[in-house]
C-alpha cells in the first residue's frame, strides 16, 4: 500500500485522537501518533495500525512547547518522512469556571492547546508542505462555540479562535496548495467519560435530531474526508459533526 503521505495526529494515544489515527492509517496515511503521557496506550494504537497493515510510529512530545514541537516534527520526518498533514487534536483540562471567578490564567490554559499548539505545529510542518506543493491542516474544534454553555467561556473563546485561525491560514496558505479546516464535534463520549451516567447520555441524545450520541468514528470519518483527494477543494471551513444538535 502506497502511503498518501505522513500525517501527524496530536493527542493520539486515546479518545478521538486514537480513532483518527487508526482511521487515517486505514486510508493509507503513514501516521505519527503523538502523545504527552501514556506511552503504553500510544504503543497500543501503533500496534493496532501495524496489525491492520498500516504504518505508524509513536512520538512523545509536549505540543504546547516550541522546542518540543520542532524536535517532534524533525523526529517524524526522520522516521516516517516529511509531514504533509497535521491534525491538531491535543487538549488539556477543561474546567468550568463562572465568569465572576474567571482569571486570565484560565484563558491561557485553553489558548495554550487551541491557539499556541496549532500555530507551532503548522509553523514546523510548513516548510515540507510548501516544498511538496500541498498540505492538509485540520484543527479539532467543538460545537461548544455554538452552544455557549455557562461556565465554559474560556474554552469557548479558545475554540472560537481556532475558527479564526483556520479561515486566515486558509487564505494565506491556499496558494501553496495547503488546505486548513476545522472539524467541530459535539459531545463524543470517550474513555474520560466512562463515569457519565446513562441518563445523561440519553438526555443529550434526545436533543439531537438523529437521536443518538456521536461516536469517535463519526469525527474520524470527517477528518479522513478533509485529508482525502475528495476534500481537496474545501478550505477555511468548519465541519460540525454533532447529528444536527446545533442546527440554527
Amino acid at each position: 500500500m502506497t502511503a498518501a503521505g505522513v500525517v501527524l495526529v496530536t493527542g493520539a494515544s486515546r479518545g478521538l485522537g486514537a480513532t483518527i489515527a487508526r482511521t487515517l492509517a486505514a486510508g493509507s496515511w503513514a501516521v505519527a501518533v503523538n502523545y504527552r503521557h501514556g506511552a503504553a496506550p500510544a504503543a497500543a494504537v501503533v500496534a493496532d495500525i501495524r496489525a491492520a497493515g498500516g504504518t505508524a510510529e509513536a512520538f512523545e512530545a509536549d505540543v504546547t512547547d516550541e522546542s518540543s514541537v520542532a524536535a517532534l516534527v524533525a523526529a517524524v520526518t526522520a522516521r516516517l518522512g516529511p509531514v504533509t498533514a497535521v491534525v491538531a487534536n491535543a487538549t488539556g483540562p477543561q474546567p468550568t469556571v463562572p465568569v465572576e471567578d474567571l482569571t486570565w490564567d484560565d484563558h491561557l490554559g485553553q489558548l495554550l492547546f487551541f491557539v499556541k499548539s496549532p500555530t507551532l505545529l503548522v509553523q514546523a510542518a510548513l516548510p515540507a508542505m510548501r516544498a511538496a506543493g500541498r498540505g492538509r491542516v485540520v484543527l479539532v474544534g467543538s460545537d461548544m462555540v455554538d452552544r455557549a454553555l455557562p461556565g465554559w467561556s474560556a474554552y469557548v473563546a479558545a475554540k472560537a479562535a481556532q475558527v479564526g485561525l483556520a479561515r486566515t491560514w486558509a487564505r494565506e496558505l491556499g496558494p501553496h496548495g495547503i488546505t486548513v479546516n476545522v472539524v467541530a464535534p459535539g459531545w463524543i463520549p470517550v474513555e474520560r467519560h466512562a463515569d457519565v451516567p446513562s441518563t445523561a447520555l440519553d438526555s443529550y441524545a434526545a436533543e439531537v435530531p438523529l437521536r443518538r450520541i456521536g461516536h469517535p468514528s463519526d469525527v474520524a470519518g470527517a477528518v479522513r474526508f478533509l485529508l482525502s483527494d475528495e476534500g481537496a477543494f474545501i478550505t477555511g471551513d468548519r465541519l460540525t459533526v454533532n447529528g444536527g444538535h446545533t442546527i440554527g
